[in-house]
């Protein structure tokens, strides 16, 4: 039996799964009239679900800019206090329909991309909740890395009443 169409045929099934545009969780909308030049800048994470990229991490921060090919860089920074370091990681994102809403897909990793949803967003562009592709992804971010406990709390409510495990929620040392 020859193996390598099957190879052939895997990697290519493989990479069209991981190309296809991520959709939000079902129920969940983002925001429309999203302006992505005021979105631009640094945020600092104030909570999120845990998974592996990000575990153990404290000072969090992802700043988002312009790239030439209309995407935006991402770049992702935290401090570990057990390795008493930092890490930082620089991605892509691109808008998986129009630009104004707040639906995108963000890639770390070559061609495989995940799910960016922003969820809500005050008018400001000070605080915002985003999701992932599912609901195992979730963050609440802010242009400061301390957040009024009035916006926490609303969004808190918001991201529970939305199925989020908002009881699971790490809240990040910004201090």
């Amino acid at each position: 039996m020859k193996i390598w169409p099957l190879v052939a045929v895997t990697a290519l099934s493989l990479t069209l799964v991981a190309c296809k545009s991520p959709t939000p969780p079902k129920g969940v909308k983002p925001v429309t009239g999203f302006d992505a030049q005021r979105y631009l800048g640094k945020w600092y994470e104030i909570a999120r679900l845990d998974h592996r990229f990000e575990r153990g991490k404290d000072h969090v921060t992802a700043t988002y800019k312009k790239r030439s090919d209309g995407g935006l860089v991402v770049i992702n920074r935290g401090y570990d206090p057990e390795k008493k370091s930092w890490s930082e990681s620089e991605g892509k994102a691109y808008f998986t329909g129009r630009s104004d809403v707040a639906a995108l897909k963000v890639s770390f990793f070559g061609p495989f991309y995940g799910g960016y949803n922003v969820i809500a967003l005050d008018e400001d562009y000070q605080y915002a909740l985003v999701s992932g592709p599912n609901r195992s992804y979730l963050w609440i971010l802010s242009r400061q890395p301390q957040i009024p406990e009035q916006v926490k709390r609303d969004y808190v409510n918001l991201a529970r009443e939305l199925g989020f495990a908002t009881d699971k929620l790490i809240w990040v040392d910004q201090s």
